[in-house]
């Protein structure tokens, strides 16, 4: 759990490989596509890891493809015995509003293995995903918005990505991050839980 830098690329605090290193992180993104359960259509997706020093950012720039107003869902296992999660939705939200939010809200986005956010542009049917092993999912077309972003913080296409999800993998909390989820819902104007069906679900 000490070890977070593997090369040129550093995790955050919330999630560590297996100790048989299984994968070794790296950064990229690929290709992927999403088949909805319920109407069986195809989205295209693109999955994206990033280095700790420039994936926040990268998210914000992401989230700023998908127009002036969104959807925020935010996402949290903190009370989940097994693992469920609880979805939070604040709707039609500035996204100078929330750009403002996350930055306020970073420490416990980039480093708290049980939470995880999700903007959405249902109109667009676009949407970016920051999960709770932090990273970057883009659901949704034009992916070549998606690829300018990604390019310019230094991420590249890799089509043999594989990521610290798909080998044993350890999350990472405190109580610490219970709070600031807390308060993050209040400042963002939700006042109860919703199970809520308006986003991709991984």
């Amino acid at each position: 759990m000490e070890r977070a830098r593997y090369g040129t690329f550093e995790l955050t605090d919330a999630i560590r490989p297996s100790y048989n290193m299984q994968i070794v992180p790296r950064q990229g993104f690929r290709h992927d596509e999403y088949s909805d359960p319920d109407s069986k259509t195809r989205v295209p997706v693109i999955l994206a890891s990033a280095s700790r020093e420039r994936l926040f950012d990268l998210f914000v720039d992401l989230v700023g493809c998908l127009g002036d107003v969104v959807n925020v869902v935010l996402e949290t296992s903190h009370h989940g015995d097994t693992g469920e999660h609880q979805d939070f939705i604040r709707e039609h939200i500035d996204v100078p509003v929330l750009s403002s939010l996350l930055y306020e809200f970073e420490d416990i986005l980039l480093n708290d293995g049980c939470t995880g956010i999700a903007v959405v542009n249902p109109q667009r049917k676009q949407e970016i995903q920051f999960d709770e092993h932090k990273l970057l999912i883009c659901y949704g077309s034009p992916q070549e918005l998606y690829e300018r972003v990604l390019i310019k913080h230094d991420v590249y296409p890799d089509g043999n990505l594989r990521f610290i999800t798909e080998a044993e993998h350890v999350h990472s909390s405190t109580d610490r991050y219970i709070d600031q989820f807390d308060s993050f819902q209040y400042r963002l104007g939700i006042d109860g839980c919703f199970q809520d069906d308006t986003h991709f679900e991984t």
